[in-house]
This record gives structure tokens, C-alpha cells and sequence, in this order.
């Protein structure tokens, strides 16, 4: 980093997923969470890329089982595992992403090397698998990611056709892992992660790698990463939406807000979202009853940025530690 200006105070928000979190999963999820901020939160800090901080941060939340992405994927209609991952930087509007991938154990870490090295912004399957073992990246067999707590909401899941109102309004099924970063060259980056929907359709596409749904990252206006019922999401382009907002006037937080609230008036879905600008300005917004978050960095009421970590999983009890 020798002879580069650092301009910007890092910031890293991170979600763990927007839906009715049970009571007994608030801690780990919390603590999931903040522990995900602060893995990105040590590449800023070092003067690392923005892009680095995202896929730390949700390879992090890929190896926690609390959380809908890597191990704790939930299974689909076949009892098998099926994700999807994206990562896309800021400065030149490049995406990397995969599309029902197995056996990787990071599949963000899958969308960066897609991000860095292919042609096409998305691989699917085997094509996504193939460039994960051209550079050794880790794998695991099916067990690894089942855990008793997805082998117990499939073998209680009903059917899916109630997913917009029930599943992201219920204690059933956790759902997509994302982050938001600004590094201190003032670049954005964002980076989502999930397993999907319990009991889905075997080859379906979820938003998540879906570059405008499920995520969005331009240093012209800001990043997202989006997480909800992922078919509302698709409709209304919902990171893309947010990302207009913004270029329309917007901080971050009014535009995820408003965005969000057309989703649910347009739609019927429900979800939620984190965003970030070049000026560190951060929007946390949910519309189903909690969604896990956590953040380092941005707006802060006395001036002091990079000193604490904020978390919680409501818009009311929200946590703060030093960093």
C-alpha cells in the first residue's frame, strides 16, 4: 500500500438474514454476525480492498451454522443442498457470481474467483465447482453442511406455496447472509450468500446472485445486499431500486427504507437490506419482524468512527462493543 492516499474512514456492514429469528437463535446469530464485522473490519483496518472485506466477511458467515449459506444451507424438495453467491466491486461495476453450486464450502469465495478471473459474470453448477477446484478451493461432502436444525425444518415444512407470507414471517427457515463495505481508497463492494428456500424446487435461482436483486455495488451511488423472499425481490430489482434512490438524492437509509416499503405495497414480499455510500452514510432496514445485522464505521452521533461495533436483530435493542 506503499505510496496510495487513503481518503476514507472504512466502513463494513454485514446481515445475517431477514426473517422471524426464533428466540433461541438471537445470540448466536447476533454473535455470528459481529464476529463476520469484525473479520472484514481487520482487512480495512490493514488498508485492504473493500472486495477482500466483503468475502471475509460472509465466508465467515458461510462457516457458521447459524446462519442459511455454507454449512446451515437448508435443503431442497430432494434433501440436497444447492447455493448461490455474489460479489460485485464498486469502482469498475464487475460481478462475480454462482448459481446452485455444491460441495463448495464458500461459495462467495467461488463468485470472487468469477469476479477476478472469468469473462462471464455467472457460472452455474459444475462450470461454478470446476473453477473452484482450478484454484483449490476448499470442498466438503453433503453432511458438512446439514445440520439437524435444516433436516428438522424440511422433514416439518409443509409446502412452499406460503413463502411470501410465512416462511420470512415465521420461525421457519433462515434465510441469505450479505455485506456492504467502504475501504479507505473510497471504493464499494458488496458480497451475498445463501442456501436458498427449505423445500424449494431442485434447480431453482434464488436473488442472491442475481446482480440489481441480491446485490449491487457502483461508487457512483452505493452497496447493497439485499436478503428476503427472493422471488419479490427479482421482481422489483430491489438492490438496483435502492442504488436509484440514492442517485435520485437519497442517504442510504431513506432509499433502503422507501424501497423496501414498495416491495412489500408492489408485491406482498417482505425482507430487508444494508447498504453503504462513498460517504459512509449506512442504511439498516427490515421489513419482517428481525433480521440480524452488525456494522463498524459510518455516521456516528459523536463523531467517532471505527471504535465500536454496532449489532442486534431489531431496530430497537441495539448492541454496542469496542472494537
Amino acid at each position: 500500500m506503499n505510496g496510495v492516499v487513503k481518503t476514507h474512514q472504512p466502513v463494513i456492514v454485514v446481515h445475517g438474514g431477514a426473517w422471524k429469528i426464533p428466540d433461541h437463535m438471537i445470540t448466536d446469530s447476533e454473535q455470528g454476525a459481529k464476529l463476520a464485522a469484525l473479520e472484514g473490519y481487520k482487512v480495512l483496518k490493514s488498508g485492504g480492498s473493500c472486495i477482500d472485506a466483503v468475502v471475509k466477511a460472509v465466508s465467515s458467515l458461510e462457516d457458521n451454522p447459524a446462519f442459511d449459506a455454507g454449512r446451515g444451507s437448508v435443503l431442497n424438495e430432494a434433501g440436497g443442498v444447492e447455493m448461490h453467491a455474489l460479489v460485485m466491486r464498486g469502482d469498475t461495476c464487475d460481478v462475480g457470481g454462482v448459481l446452485c453450486i455444491q460441495h463448495a464450502r464458500n461459495p462467495v469465495q467461488v463468485a470472487r474467483i468469477i469476479l477476478d478471473e472469468s469473462p462471464h459474470c455467472l457460472l452455474a453448477g459444475e462450470a461454478g465447482l470446476k473453477m473452484a477446484r482450478k484454484h483449490n478451493l476448499s470442498e466438503e461432502n453433503i453432511d458438512y453442511f446439514v445440520t439437524d436444525h435444516v433436516k428438522e425444518e424440511l422433514k416439518n415444512f409443509d409446502k412452499y406455496t406460503q413463502a411470501v407470507d410465512g416462511l420470512f414471517n415465521t420461525n421457519t427457515g433462515h434465510d441469505t447472509v450479505g455485506a456492504v463495505a467502504l475501504d479507505c481508497h473510497g471504493n464499494l463492494a458488496c458480497a451475498t450468500s445463501t442456501g436458498g428456500i427449505t423445500a424449494q424446487q431442485v434447480g431453482r435461482v434464488s436473488d442472491s446472485p442475481i446482480v440489481g436483486s441480491g446485490g449491487y455495488a457502483d461508487n457512483e451511488s452505493v452497496a447493497v445486499s439485499t436478503t428476503g423472499h427472493g422471488e419479490s425481490i427479482m421482481k422489483v430489482n430491489l438492490a438496483k431500486t435502492i442504488a436509484c434512490y440514492v442517485e435520485a438524492g437519497l442517504a442510504p437509509k431513506e432509499a433502503t427504507a422507501k424501497a423496501l416499503k414498495k416491495m412489500n405495497s408492489r408485491v406482498g414480499g417482505s425482507g430487508g437490506a444494508i447498504s453503504v455510500d462513498t460517504r459512509g452514510r449506512v442504511g439498516v432496514h427490515f421489513t419482517t419482524e428481525r433480521m440480524t445485522w452488525a456494522k463498524i464505521g459510518g455516521s456516528d452521533v459523536n463523531g467517532v468512527v471505527g471504535k465500536f461495533v454496532e449489532f442486534g436483530c431489531d431496530a430497537t435493542n441495539v448492541k454496542k462493543e469496542s472494537v
